[in-house]
């Protein structure tokens, strides 16, 4: 009997676990394998070639070009993005009046699908009749090329995933804020301890678990980033915003190099794991 109440925690898990093997498990060995093939124009198939697609991706500029951009995206996203959740969190934990009209309004971004921010912010960025231009114009200022200046698109592109992302990495700071007993928080007051010193030595530590799940999450979807690229630069102007996931794709599906495409995914996988390495171990705790 004790056998079969120990087994009962597993079938209930045999749902979840089948689509991960089905939806994550299975296409990523099965992209190990197409990374591993090419296409033979002789044969008309597909033939075994080793690491010869992992060879030419790293002989291939447009590929570094591509690592390059990512990770000056990511350095400079993903700081920006936790430290406004951050700050948006600290802002929706106070209590005052009306402040639940004020999480509502912050947490919209987040019922919008990525596509349809996309095409807003494309509109508003346009530079000709862009909303933006069209402000930056009442103040005396020349229009900007933002989408269509190797200098301006990425930080246009990191200006819509910030207002897209914050929202979202924001709740759970709030919800960390508001899992921080106010008994502790009583007890620095009572000690003489100003708000600096609340936040440095009492909410930022308890709230570490939090901040580690945030950028990593944070990073792996930035590193994901796809729909801005595809639908407003196509990774232009001069590649300045190729991201390694948009080469993969166009890689794959545009030149239809499928070998090179899953060879371009499993480096990415790498990327993602090593800097995922990087932040735990500086956030790593003592205890």
């Amino acid at each position: 009997m004790a056998a079969r109440e120990r087994l009962i925690p597993y079938l209930f898990l045999l749902p979840a676990l089948g689509l991960l093997v089905v939806f994550n498990l299975f296409p990523t060995i099965a992209t190990l394998n197409e990374s591993l093939h090419a296409n033979s124009i002789m044969s008309g198939g597909r033939i075994f070639v080793g690491l010869e697609n992992f060879q030419r991706i790293f002989n291939d500029p447009v590929f570094w070009k591509s690592v390059e951009v990512t990770l000056v995206f990511s350095l400079l996203v993903n700081p920006i993005q936790v430290v406004m959740a951050l700050a948006l969190a600290i802002l929706g934990n106070q209590k005052v009046r009306g402040i639940a009209i004020f999480r509502s309004i912050y947490l919209l971004p987040v019922a919008v699908s990525i596509n349809v921010t996309t095409i807003v912010w494309g509109l508003m960025l346009d530079s000709n009749a862009g909303l933006v231009n069209g402000m930056l114009a009442q103040l005396g200022i020349a229009k900007q090329p933002f989408l269509t200046s190797p200098t301006h698109a990425l930080w246009s592109v990191i200006i819509l995933a910030t207002w897209k992302g914050v929202p979202l990495w924001a709740l759970f700071f709030l919800a960390g804020l508001q899992g921080i007993s106010e008994s502790v928080i009583e007890a620095a007051k009572i000690d003489g301890a100003n708000r600096w010193q609340i936040f440095r030595h009492i909410t930022f530590p308890l709230l570490r678990s939090v901040m580690v799940f945030v950028l990593v999450a944070d990073t792996v979807a930035n590193f994901l980033l796809f729909a801005p690229i595809l639908l407003l630069t196509q990774g232009g102007p001069q590649l300045s915003t190729n991201l390694i996931m948009y080469e993969t794709y166009r890689r794959g599906f545009v030149y239809g190099d499928l070998g090179a495409s899953s060879a371009m995914l499993w480096v990415m996988l790498l990327f993602v794991f090593v800097i995922i390495g990087v932040e735990f171990t500086l956030l790593r705790s003592r205890d």
